[in-house]
């Protein structure tokens, strides 16, 4: 998937420059508001842990928004102690204006586009997101597997989950009359997918 980017000077000057001419004397309108310009993903506020090497670009930018199943187990090693243990995600990949465009679920986590490709990936890292949010994670993708010899996630190599909200194992007790028992937990997290350069 090839994608546009203005660079931040020249959207600056186009937005100052429409709203310039929009509030020229004579025009018969009133001045136009600033529309909002999607900014591009920077990785310079993550943490070390979970940031894509360098020689790297963003190829596409989704919104995962979903849920996170947990089943209440036995702990292991511990007589009588339970615990709720992740099961796996089921999530609809959006663009950035709210379309489906893909999906996301596992186990083994597989990333999918509409267009047929789709991937699974190993985990590199993790890193901390505060209380009651999902950890921000580092993801070193497999080839992906592509109809018709294409597709948006060709040539993807790493995948970022930043930005998460939610989707931490349930508060509600797991106790051994609960063993076998599943919660479901809903949780968004942003999904950004690089290639080589």
């Amino acid at each position: 998937m090839s994608t546009f980017r203005l660079a931040p000077l020249s959207l600056t000057f186009l937005a100052a420059s429409l709203a310039a001419c929009g509030s020229m004397p004579g025009s018969g309108s009133m001045p136009m508001a600033a529309s909002p310009v999607a900014v591009p993903f920077s990785q310079d506020a993550l943490p070390d842990a979970v940031k894509v090497p360098s020689g790297h670009r963003v190829a596409w930018e989704t919104v995962g928004v979903g849920e996170i199943t947990y089943e209440c187990r036995a702990k292991a090693g511990a007589a009588d102690a339970f615990e709720w243990v992740f099961v796996g995600p089921k999530a609809d990949l959006r663009s950035r204006q709210g379309q489906v465009v893909g999906g996301y679920w596992g186990p083994p986590a597989t990333w999918a586009a509409q267009d047929g490709s789709s991937l699974t990936g190993a985990q590199l890292a993790v890193a901390s997101a505060g209380s009651g949010n999902i950890p921000l994670q580092l993801v070193k993708a497999n080839p992906a597997k592509l109809a018709d010899g294409k597709g948006d996630l060709q040539g993807v190599s790493y995948i970022q989950r930043v930005a998460t909200r939610g989707g931490v194992a349930p508060a509600a007790a797991c106790t051994g009359p609960m063993a076998g028992s599943r919660q479901v937990v809903t949780y968004q997290a942003d999904y950004i997918f690089w290639k080589p350069v």
